[in-house]
């Protein structure tokens, strides 16, 4: 479970419960310091620009992201499409004919963590947390809409990460930290009675995956680091663990897809390989099998089709995703519908010959098809509104290969103004945004944020520094531990490759990231000064000592993976020397912080003591702090609020406009 997730979608209906976050149940600072000099969020009244002015108004931007619909799934009778869409300022669940039609809005709350179809289509089960704070309650809605109720109300301290729903519909599996508020376990619970019993007492993170058909077994992971997992057969009758997948180098394992007769099922893992592989495990003889491999992570995998008929997957290549179809039946490899360019994702079921497919790309906010692999039918169900903009104006990212210091070849995503958007002759400033994670990847979406900035002029770099994923089990490897500072070096050999290269002002470059990429804003401006003119760091890790020990559950078993056990004493003297907030004294340029007081996953007070130290120094540093959100900005009003202060900083920092 990673860092980064700049905002898992967040509550639906009205709930009680005011805790605010994990961090002040686990030893971290009790609310935040009021005293400090901050701006929030107000009831201002929001202003957008004309439709065409050129460039557009941020506000355009955000909602064209926002209209896009996310995670789109295929109902099991192939008829209908659930989504989630935050076209009224937060997420809620929708759902419309799958062939194409008028959208229904079904939920009507703060927003919607997660959602799944029942077995028979009539209902759905959704979760909620309060403001961000990652501690859901779950709904049952039916598909209609006219009712709904809770099944599970949250719990402070009550992490939750559902698995899977039953074949007869009434069962669901679930991960939950109710025992202690530390360990994941795992339980069944039925939603008609609200009756749950623990199935297995885990230690640290334990995940239910996909239940079997037959309802025997579900699958667990138990997370080896940010980006690698043990994988485990859980049987539900007799709570008997068994561990099928536990190499001695770390692998991952995903994107099950049981097979109708409960025998075997397919996953995506790189256990054996540098690149994730399309495999398939057989329960009866407890072995693994390499159906189809690539030089790119195969990145999903799913059965669809009545008789387990076609074999549909997904490789990540080069940041793009490539569909993949085969015809098990007659052993064809089908030609797929002409998709445009970008990340793909999945949904279909064992009723239908039919697939959802969504597509995010760098032109195409979240839309998605519907394809019958049988007749070869292909419908434009969803396309999201570009809420005014000239999509002609969109700038397609340049994949970039470089070498760095001791020879590891980096990759990062180039976007370049043209010269309409560029105020002056010179050449334009470039802003560095930093992916969080560190085990996330930079890929061709479409990002609101990039696009407006380069339409006003500046160039954008998307870094996958290493320990980035994508790019093969080894190189997510390399900033383990120790080699931390390796990939914030790789940000300076970056902007240096840039330098060289000739299309940017390298001088005038600013570095941006949230999460994780907040940590690493803090930690190259101050471990490499001289190289970035400004930096924004939104709710970043300060000090690793702190993030590590009050790190939510579900991120305290990663971590001694990624970051070293804290408990260790050689660990926490390698953090107290290493943590940005012991090296503030040395950032000495602009820098933007922002923070969510509902935050879960990184306490507040980690900025409130960068913004402290560099305002004692005489450094600007700019706070901004949000009253309900948590690890990231969900709310339509807050991004709004949020990203025309971050664009009028950069732009003032950078010279783009004149200071006032």
């Amino acid at each position: 479970m990673s860092r980064l997730l700049m905002g898992v979608l967040a509550g639906a209906t009205a709930m009680s419960v005011s805790f605010a976050g994990w961090a002040q149940t686990a030893g971290g600072q009790s609310g935040y310091d009021e005293s400090l000099e901050a701006i929030s969020p107000t009831d201002e009244a929001v202003s957008i620009g004309l439709a065409g002015e050129d460039p557009a108004d941020i506000a355009r931007y955000l909602l064209a992201a926002n209209g896009a619909a996310g995670g789109a799934q295929l109902s099991p009778d192939g008829s209908q499409a659930a989504f989630r869409w935050s076209i009224t300022g937060e997420p809620q669940l929708w759902i419309m004919p799958a062939e194409g039609g008028q959208p229904t809005r079904l939920t009507y709350g703060n927003g919607v963590t997660f959602f799944r179809w029942s077995p028979d289509g009539q209902s759905l089960i959704y979760g909620a947390d309060n403001d961000g704070n990652e501690q859901e309650a779950y709904y049952r809605i039916s598909a209609d809409g006219l009712t709904e109720r809770q099944v599970f109300p949250a719990e402070a301290g009550d992490f939750r990460v559902f698995g899977d729903f039953g074949a007869d519909g009434e069962t669901i599996v679930f991960a939950s930290t109710a025992r202690n508020n530390l360990d994941f376990d795992i339980y069944a619970a039925n939603l008609e009675t609200g009756d749950r019993q623990m199935i297995y007492e885990g230690s640290f993170a334990n995940y239910p995956g996909a239940m079997s058909p037959d309802g025997r077994y579900v699958t667990v992971s138990q997370s080896r680091g940010e980006d690698s997992d043990d994988l485990a057969l859980l049987n539900l009758a007799t709570g008997e663990f068994t561990q099928i997948s536990a190499p001695e180098r770390r692998a991952a394992h995903g994107s099950i897809a049981w097979q109708d007769d409960s025998s075997s099922f397919y996953l995506v893992s790189n256990r054996d390989h540098e690149y994730s592989a399309l495999m398939k495990f057989d329960v009866w003889t407890n072995s693994f099998s390499v159906i189809e491999t690539a030089e790119h992570d195969i990145e999903s995998v799913d059965l669809c089709g009545a008789d387990d008929r076609y074999l549909v997957w997904t490789v990540n290549e080069g940041g793009y995703s490539r569909l993949h179809t085969r015809d098990l039946e007659t052993g064809e490899t089908l030609d797929t519908p002409a998709l445009a360019e970008g990340v793909y994702g999945v949904s279909c079921t064992d009723q239908s010959s039919r697939i959802l497919i969504n597509v995010n790309g760098w032109r195409t906010p979240g839309g998605f098809q519907l394809w019958d692999m049988q007749t070869g039918a292909v419908f434009d169900t969803f396309s999201a509104s570009m809420a005014g903009l000239d999509a002609d104006r969109l700038v397609r990212p340049e994949d970039v290969r470089i070498t760095a210091r001791d020879g590891v070849e980096l990759q990062g995503l180039l976007y370049l103004p043209d010269d309409s958007s560029r105020p002056s002759d010179g050449l334009p400033p470039v802003v560095f945004f930093v992916h969080g994670g560190p085990t996330a990847q930079s890929r061709p979406t479409f990002d609101a944020v990039v696009q407006y900035h380069v339409d006003r002029g500046m160039a954008v770099f998307e870094p996958n520094v290493r320990g980035s994923t994508g790019f093969g089990h080894t190189y997510v490897t390399l900033d383990d531990r120790e080699n931390r500072l390796e990939s914030i070096a790789d940000l300076v050999d970056m902007l240096n490759w840039l330098a060289e290269d000739g299309r940017v002002d390298a001088e005038r470059a600013a570095v941006v990231g949230g999460s994780y990429g907040g940590y690493a804003v803090n930690a190259v401006l101050a471990n490499f000064p001289g190289h970035f003119a400004a930096g924004a760091s939104l709710y970043g890790v300060a000090d690793w000592v702190t993030a590590l020990d009050i790190a939510s559950p579900g991120l305290k078993a990663s971590d001694r993976i990624e970051y070293g056990d804290i408990t260790e004493q050689r660990w926490r003297d390698y953090y107290t020397e290493n943590s940005p907030i012991r090296q503030a004294d040395q950032i000495n340029v602009p820098v933007l912080y922002s923070h969510g007081v509902m935050d879960p996953r990184i306490d507040i007070y980690e900025t409130e003591v960068m913004v402290r130290t560099l305002r004692e120094n005489g450094v600007r540093a700019d706070f901004i702090r949000i009253p309900d959100e948590g690890h990231g900005w969900r709310k339509l009003s807050n991004q709004l609020f949020y990203y025309r202060r971050q664009a009028e900083f950069l732009e003032e920092v950078l010279g783009l406009v004149d200071a006032d």
